[in-house]
């Protein structure tokens, strides 16, 4: 039989990274999307060391097309994903009086309008196979927006995803997809309270549990 697949879109060094390791370590093969290719490798090698199976893709997860075309080879690579998790954002201080509109329309492609591209290019595949999680992550600004001067595209890009996340999870739902968010509630740093690895468990809580819920407000307890 095979393992189940989980696309993880947007991985770092940090949060996508310990999600694909994650789910590689609970019997997933994982196909990890990211710019750069090298950087991607060095990710994947723990994975494949350990005899899981970890597949790098490059693409710019701005760009709509991007998505759609990396999603369609993954599943003909690779078959039907269970789960989706897209992890992509990006830290921007540039003051809300001097943003850019072009770059603001990016930050939104990249953490949300791509994620819903992705989606839809998922889905098909995962509600033919019965199933299938949306994880997406959040952040903490969205739960206090009023603090979040320093990176305004942020704060509204997850404000606006947290938003959308539960809008959107009923309609997701009467078609067999689950739809959540894990809210990081403060700044990722290895070896404190919001390590990589312990938010990653976060992730693999909300697929795992029976009982389907939202968003899980990772909070570093």
């Amino acid at each position: 039989m095979t393992s189940p697949l989980a696309i993880i879109a947007g991985v770092g060094p940090g949060v996508g990274a310990a999600v694909g390791r994650r789910f590689a370590k609970g019997g997933f093969r994982v196909a990890m999307i990211a710019r750069d290719a090298n950087h991607l490798a060095a990710i994947a090698a723990p994975i494949l060391a350990s005899g899981g199976m970890a597949a790098p893709y490059c693409a710019d997860l701005s760009d709509h097309d991007a998505v759609s075309g990396v999603i369609a080879r993954i599943i003909a690579d690779h078959g039907r994903p269970t789960v989706l998790v897209w992890n992509a954002a990006v830290w921007d201080e540039t003051p809300a009086p001097e943003l850019e509109p072009a770059a603001f329309d990016r930050q939104l492609r990249l953490g949300l309008t791509g994620a819903l591209t992705a989606i839809r290019a998922a889905a098909p595949a995962m509600k033919a196979g019965g199933a299938g999680t949306v994880l997406l992550t959040g952040g903490g600004l969205a739960l206090a927006p009023q603090y979040g001067g320093a990176v305004p595209a942020l704060t509204a890009v997850k404000s606006a995803l947290r938003g959308f996340v539960h809008a959107s999870s009923p309609a997701f739902a009467a078609q067999g997809l689950r739809l959540g968010t894990v809210t990081i509630a403060d700044q990722v740093a290895p070896g404190t309270a919001f390590d990589p690895d312990r938010i990653a468990e976060a992730f693999w809580a909300l697929h795992s549990e029976e009982t389907p819920k939202v968003e899980q407000v990772f909070d570093g307890t």
